[in-house]
Parts: C-alpha cells; structure tokens; sequence
C-alpha cells in the first residue's frame, strides 16, 4: 500500500496573500487541488492524508473542495513547523512496516505522476527514496562575504517532493527526532538514522511555490499543452 502524506499548513507570510498560498486560485481553482489531483490520478498511490491547518482545514470542509478526491481518506491539523506536521500526518497513518508513505508539499502542483510513482517504486526497492533535480548555478563557498573556492556542482542535487519511505523507515525516523530543530525535509531525519536514501532524478519545473512571481511560472506551465506539460 502506497500512503501519500500532503503538508500544506503553513502560514504563507512570504507569499504575502490575503489567503495561505495553498487556497490562491492557480488556472481557476485552489493551488491545493492541483497538487492533490496529482496525487488522485497517480495508479501507484492508493490514500491520500492532508495536513492542514486550523484555519485551512475549516476552509476547505466548508468549500467542499475535496469532494472529488476520492483517494482523500482524513485531514489532520499541523503544527507550528513542518517537521510537526509531517509528524501528526505518520501518526495518522496505519500502515504495516512494509507499505510505502510518500511525503510531498501541498505547494507543489506541478510534480508529474510519473515522478511520483519513480520515487515510490525506488522506496519499494529500497526503502527510501528522494527526487532530486541538478543544480545549475555555479555555487561558491564564502566566509566573511569572500569567496573561499568554487563547490563541484556535478555532485550536488536539490532535494524536491516527493520524497518516499517504507513506513517503518520513517516512523523510526521520527520517533528518534528532535522537532525542534530546523527540519527541512524527511530525508535529513532518515540520513540521520544511517538508512541509504536513493536519489531518482526529477524536472527542475517542480518547484515549490514560495512568491508570487512562482504562481506566474506555474499557470505558464499548467496552461501547456498536455505533450509538453508532462504527466
């Protein structure tokens, strides 16, 4: 059983709407249904759990907007970080050690179901599994506003959603987490544990959507044709 865990309870303050980002109309409907229709349409994922919170979760109920989510099993409320969120959203699953839990941002709706189901299957085989996308910038070290050396970029990735586990994995994962540190992303609290995290290479257009500049770049996107959209 594949379990997809959707965290979108932020509080958006660099986004700098009236609303969370997650409810801002992106291409005629809320930014979280595009991100939750991926996850709907996706054959290798079978449950879906949103992690919302408060405000967002009365808005939701209220607009009825998951009403043509059926993979939608629960909504759970988050907490003040995301490292809780992800947290309260695992202890919502029931899930045996072998089921996989993919862990994906909620402002990322243009992640394809093909990426989803790579990562997936590359958890299945090996227990954890992160996308990535390479970097393209040329990334200096510096101390003290000068540059020490230029970093070989050939070995660096940026981590994207979703990232997926076997549930046993990840439980373990947090049950030995200090939340009160700057957690990021899961993969930072399974390398932790010394788990092998394997890498499957993802579309730089899957971006996180953090400005409103990145709304403009994701409704280019969505308004492509399906060919050149992508799955």
């Amino acid at each position: 059983m594949v379990i997809a865990i959707i965290v979108a309870a932020g509080s958006s303050h660099r986004f700098g709407a009236d609303q969370p980002k997650q409810f801002v109309p992106l291409c005629g409907k809320p930014l979280i249904i595009h991100t939750l229709e991926r996850f709907e349409t996706c054959p290798a994922v079978d449950e879906i759990i949103l992690v919302l919170s408060a405000e967002g979760e009365k808005e939701f109920q209220i607009s009825n907007l998951g009403s043509e989510i059926s993979k939608l099993s629960r909504i759970v409320i988050g907490g003040s970080t995301r490292g809780e969120s992800v947290r309260n959203g695992l202890l919502a699953v029931e899930a045996s050690g072998d089921d996989i839990i993919a862990v994906h941002d909620g402002a990322r709706p243009l992640v394809t179901s093909d990426e989803v189901t790579a990562v997936v299957s590359k958890a299945a085989q090996t227990g954890a599994a992160c996308l990535v996308a390479p970097v393209t910038d040329t990334i200096k070290s510096v101390e003290s506003n000068l540059i020490n050396f230029t970093v070989d970029r050939d070995r660096l990735r940026r981590a994207l959603t979703p990232q997926a586990f076997r549930s046993d994995i990840l439980k373990r994962a947090f049950d030995n987490a200090e939340l009160s540190e700057n957690v990021t992303d899961e993969c930072y609290l399974v390398e932790k544990l010394g788990v092998p995290i394997s890498t499957v290479e993802g579309s730089a257009r899957n971006i996180k959507i953090t400005r409103p500049e990145d709304l403009k770049f994701a409704e280019a996107i969505l308004s492509e044709p399906p060919a050149l959209a992508g799955g």
